[in-house]
């Protein structure tokens, strides 16, 4: 696959998860995918901030969704080769402070397979 099918991708995530498009969401990742998030190791410490399978993504994000209706994200940029995307956003609530959030998407075959969050 090519760095610019893997943009595309990008694209499709930042369009489903700003409309808060869950199943559209989920459509991107593959069954089994595995994601680790740093907030989610803070809200469900048992996790140790790793999900493995979409009905556990499907679960997050939903909670995530339905905790913070404002949550929107802000592209800065992204840079994607054969099998990844860095992407780099901004993280908007409204009454919270914005927060600069790295991202890396490991694709194969068309789907996510793999995503990892980073933040301060």
């Amino acid at each position: 696959m090519n760095s610019q099918k893997n943009l595309s991708i990008a694209h499709a995530w930042f369009d489903a998860f700003n409309a808060h498009n869950l199943e559209k969401l989920l459509s991107l990742y593959d069954d089994d995918a595995e994601h680790f998030s740093p907030k989610l190791k803070i809200i469900h410490p048992e996790t140790n901030g790793l999900l493995t399978g979409k009905e556990a993504l499907r679960t997050w994000w939903q909670e995530a969704f339905d905790r913070l209706p404002t949550l929107n994200y802000k592209v800065k940029s992204l840079t994607a080769n054969s099998d990844r995307v860095f992407m780099e956003y901004i993280r908007t609530v409204e009454n919270e402070e914005d927060i600069l959030v790295a991202e890396v998407l490991e694709i194969k075959e068309e789907i996510i397979v793999a995503s990892r969050v980073y933040h301060g």
